[in-house]
């Protein structure tokens, strides 16, 4: 049968969430092979697929067609989704016919969100007759609104809005879509459509509603559907796609499916034809900054960086003098001037506002630009960094700046940039969270209605983590995997459809740090989507980058937060806190410190492995730390060159270099290449490469393209080889640098996060209660980590006093060298709301007892400071079993016992200021006129207290562990005979090794 011209204008791909199944570069492969020279992408109510098919498109040699299967209110897109009260919502099929008509998908995707999100995104009649210019439109599927006005036998009211539809968007726009999926309303919605079609003469064109790609994924897309509803497969009550034909057909097909209306497949060459639309990718769309002055901005940016050159290497530094002129025109050339003043406008107000700053983050760090406008805190030139590494100016792409605040901060910093930028042009971006190896898994078992305790049990089995094999792979591997997949026809359909499923989209979320700032408002560049009360872009940041547009992240290190206190924690002491910027070099006590692997609470020293390492490596120096960082990851460890190097480094084998030409560039490291830069010099020293060739050497590696890497090894070794070099060596060279540059770490970055890790090291060496109660503050949230830090302390002889309402803040309270205050904010149960109130109580009724210590404060007197709304009876019950009243000598339980007595008598004296029933004095508490401590001590009974089982259980429910002593501290010398290993330590033990150990049951 002959193949009709055709393309497919109705298209779903995995970002129609949790509704279609099919990938974007799939369908791209599927319209090729078929000879198919357009593709269209109409997701559900959502362009976020819109640059992934540009591009995939554009590389395959088809036409993109951008377009948005939008969702339409019947009434108002302002008003609540509610179809019995006649507000429901219909479809209609738009594509992009040129720029003009997408930018007008752009204003109503994003108005669909932001302005019409209920149940669906939403826009209305009204909006679509605004911005109709320069869009194709299709009348839609059976959900569309002209026809579900047919099944409803309202055909005079189709044709009107046919009618208008056609005169909004053009006769020749505008097309009566025709499907057959041999669903029966489909097959009466046909037949009005052709007759329709005839009466107004409006064009016929055949879609296919495309939801998956062959015919026989219609099952893995029906499944989809039941994890969106949270429904059980077998379950016939549930919603579900009559039909299974929404695949990918060929143009035979269609051409067969529509023999009798040959014109309808035909139909959609017109709609493809019609559409010219080129998104630019490779612009740069960066804000000018404003200077405030007359000033330019690139004048600014000189003066800025030749204040700082004189102040950080005087005038005679002919290096940094180099490197500088090097950078500023390469950042000029690239048009990337206003691009730095913005972050160093950023970084400037965070730290004039008290807001810490880390000391640099990536590549960045290896720029001296960054460093003299103080976006960065490292000397590249100190440290041999490379500005290749970070802008390469023969691949031409954004800067990307990363930068670490404070994470109590960030946000400030953050509505600072939206206040000076415009709330309309600094927007959050979108990322999407795919459906990994064991939740997608967990997500099918629980739509075959498999036991969720032997799911559990086989998810646990499968791999997880960057570096996880794909699911098919783990179940080959595993005989366990395979047995249960093997077990059963039910089992073995869970892991066929996890496979096919597994990668897809399943959620879209906000970045956790990603800002896009735009010189106009972001929905004339991209469109919006609202995410719970975030306004994000609909598109994630690697398609915002290829737009050309300002992306930044925003992170916010808790380490930043932790230093911050523990400078003010030892102000609080009475000390004097140290420059952390400008800390002594090689300190002793922090060498000593990591030589111990007391490393709990260290930047990114803290695991197992890592206190191993360090024993290993023994550290002496800062060098030494950046090459911790670097070495502890997957490859070096499984490489050898983690062996390579400490025994290199302690005597215990010869240090050897690739070539000797080398020799400069690897000395730091004993011979070995631990760097991504040291990679980039060697190509340049042996192999005669530009750092701009290396850095894209550099990139090739990590992307192990055997094509590119052949190429470049030729003109690495043809390189050496005029340079004078043997060609046999130099061969060997390069497959020395292939083998272990691989696996190289970017240097830039290690010593950024070195000089964090030397800092909070330093702090903990020698401010160690300072640094412990800081630590404890920032951890609060994570009742395991507490657990650590507090054994921690008592390893050091710390002591950790528990809650005690008469001196507890929210906070953990450094007291003297050698103790802790409990902070009350670690208590669960109790939020900060709670907390304030009850300190504000404490403090309001030391101020009226200004004679009498808190400590004679009791739990009625504390209760009636506090207004009840903002502390509840969970709040109050949490604070007792915590001990927080200990302080008042009363056995915990008879205090529990007795709170909701106190409770009820501070709600009767909140009443009766409330409707005035009091006089002023009593109003404020007049402690002469409040009721004699004898009454309120008989409201105690100490034969409610708890024995010291239950009282250490009640602890532990609200704490998460056992802090004013143990259930088995009675029995602690059997504990000791029977125990080999406390449990805290059973991470330092090699797999397979046997231990005893004894415990609560």
């Amino acid at each position: 049968m002959a193949r009709p011209d055709f393309v497919h204008l109705h298209v779903h791909s995995e970002y129609s969430l949790l509704d279609g199944a099919n990938r974007i570069p799939k369908l791209v492969e599927a319209c090729k092979a078929d000879g198919q020279g357009a593709l269209a992408l109409t997701d559900h109510g959502n362009m976020f697929g819109a640059v992934e098919l540009y591009k995939t498109c554009k590389a395959g040699d088809i036409k993109p067609l951008i377009g948005c299967e939008v969702y339409i209110a019947d009434r108002s897109m302002h008003e609540g989704h509610n179809k019995r009260k006649g507000n429901g919502y219909s479809h209609l099929t738009l594509l992009a016919r040129n720029q003009e008509g997408y930018q007008n998908l752009l204003k109503l995707a994003s108005a669909a969100y932001i302005d019409g999100l209920h149940t669906r995104p939403r826009i209305d009649w009204e909006l679509l007759d605004q911005h109709a210019a320069g869009i194709n439109c299709l009348s839609g599927c059976l959900g569309g609104r002209i026809n579900q006005l047919f099944l409803k036998g309202k055909e005079s009211e189709a044709e009107q809005l046919a009618s208008h539809l056609s005169d909004l968007f053009g006769r020749e726009h505008f097309w009566l879509e025709l499907q057959r999926n041999g669903i029966d309303d489909q097959n009466t919605v046909n037949e009005a459509l052709v007759r329709l079609k005839d009466r107004l003469r409006i064009p016929l064109v055949a879609t296919n509603d495309i939801h998956y790609l062959r015919h026989e994924d219609c099952v893995a897309q029906d499944i989809l559907l039941c994890i969106n509803t949270g429904a059980k497969r077998d379950d016939k009550e549930r919603f579900r796609f009559e039909t299974d034909s929404l695949f990918f057909r060929s143009r035979e097909e269609m051409g067969h499916l529509f023999r009798d209306l040959p014109e309808t497949v035909t139909a959609t060459m017109d709609v493809a034809d019609q559409v010219d639309v080129e998104l630019e990718l490779g612009k740069y769309h960066v804000p000018e900054f404003q200077t405030g002055t007359d000033e330019s901005p690139e004048a600014l940016f000189d003066r800025l960086l030749e204040e700082r050159l004189e102040t950080v290497y005087g005038n005679t530094h002919q290096a940094a003098r180099k490197r500088l002129e090097h950078e500023k025109k390469v950042i000029r050339d690239l048009g990337f001037v206003s691009y730095f003043l913005i972050v160093w406008d950023l970084v400037r107000w965070a730290r004039d506002h008290n807001i810490p700053v880390g000391p640099g983050r990536g590549s960045a760090a290896g720029s001296i630009v960054s460093y003299l406008l103080d976006i960065t805190r490292l000397d590249p030139l100190e440290y041999d960094l490379l500005f290749e590494r970070f802008l390469n100016s023969s691949r031409v792409s954004m800067p990307d700046i990363d930068i670490d605040f404070c994470k109590e901060g960030r946000e400030r910093v953050i509505q600072y940039t939206r206040d000076k930028y415009g709330q309309d042009n600094v927007t959050q971006i979108v990322t999407f969270g795919t459906m990994a190896s064991r939740t997608v898994v967990r997500d099918v078992a629980r739509v075959l209605d498999l036991p969720l305790r032997d799911v559990d049990r086989v998810a646990k089995k499968i791999p997880a983590g960057p570096g996880a094999p794909p699911l098919v792979e783990a179940v080959e591997d595993d005989p366990d995997l395979r047995a249960q997949r093997d077990s059963d026809a039910l089992w073995t359909d869970l892991f066929k459809y996890s496979v096919e499923l597994e990668g897809s989209v399943r959620h879209a979320s906000t970045h956790a740090a990603g800002v896009v700032i735009t010189p106009r408002p972001t929905v004339e560049f991209v469109p919006l989507a609202k995410i719970k009360d975030d306004i994000t872009t609909q598109y994630a940041a690697p398609e915002l980058e290829e737009l050309g547009l300002l992306k930044m992240d925003y992170l916010g290190l808790r380490t930043l937060t932790i230093i911050s206190r523990c400078l003010e924690n030892i102000k609080t002491m009475g000390g004097k806190a140290p420059d952390i910027e400008n800390l002594p070099a090689g300190d002793n006590a922090t060498y000593k410190l990591l030589l111990a692997g007391d490393t709990l609470g260290v930047f990114q020293l803290e695991s197992e492995g890592m206190r191993k390492l360090l024993a290993r490596l023994k550290p002496d120096c800062f060098e030494d730390l950046m090459v911790v960082l670097a070495l502890y990851r997957p490859g070096p460890l499984e490489s050898g060159m983690v062996d390579m190097f400490c025994d290199r480094k302690h005597g215990k084998e010869a240090i050897a270099y690739p070539h000797e030409s080398l020799e400069e560039i690897l000395a730091g490291t004993y011979g070995c290449i631990v760097y991504q830069e040291q990679v980039m010099l060697a190509s340049v020293a042996l192999g005669g490469f530009s750092l701009n060739d290396a850095d894209n050497l550099r990139k090739a590696m990590g992307k192990k393209k055997p094509e590119i890497m052949q190429e470049f090894s030729s003109q690495f070794v043809e390189g050496a080889v005029a340079a004078g070099c043997d060609r046999r060596a130099a061969e060997d060279t390069w497959e020395t640098i292939v083998k272990f540059g691989g696996y190289g770490f970017n240097k830039s970055h290690s010593a950024a996060y070195a000089m964090i890790t030397y800092q909070t090291a330093f702090l903990k060496a020698n401010f160690r209660t300072a640094f412990m109660a800081a630590n404890l503050s920032c951890e609060m949230g994570d009742s395991d980590k507490v657990k650590s830090l507090i054994d921690d302390c008592h390893r050091a002889s710390i002591e950790i006093t528990p809650p005690d309402m008469s001196q507890s803040l929210w906070e953990f309270q450094p007291k003297g060298t050698e103790t802790i205050r409990f902070g009350l904010g670690a208590i669960k149960g109790v939020g900060s709301k709670a907390v304030v109130a009850m300190v504000g109580g404490r403090e309001n009724w030391e101020q009226q007892n200004p004679d009498s210590p808190s400590a004679e404060m009791g739990l009625h007197e504390l209760c009636s400071m506090v207004d009840p709304s903002a502390a509840g009876k969970i709040a109050w019950e949490a604070v007792i079993r915590a001990g927080s009243f200990d302080f008042t000598g009363i056995n915990r339980g008879a205090i529990a016992a007795a709170l909701e007595g106190a409770l009820s008598e501070a709600a009767g004296a909140a009443a009766d200021r409330r409707s005035g029933q009091m006089s002023m004095l009593e109003a404020f508490g007049d402690p002469q006129e409040s009721a004699p401590d004898s009454d309120r001590q008989n409201c105690i009974d100490p034969s409610r207290s708890w024995n010291r089982h239950d009282t250490l259980a009640a602890e532990f429910e609200v704490l998460g562990f056992y802090l004013s002593g143990h259930p088995l501290e009675e029995r602690a010398g059997l504990v000791s005979l029977l125990s080999t290993c406390p449990t805290v330590n059973l991470d330092r033990y090699d797999d397979g090794s046997m231990v005893m150990l004894a415990g609560l049951v």
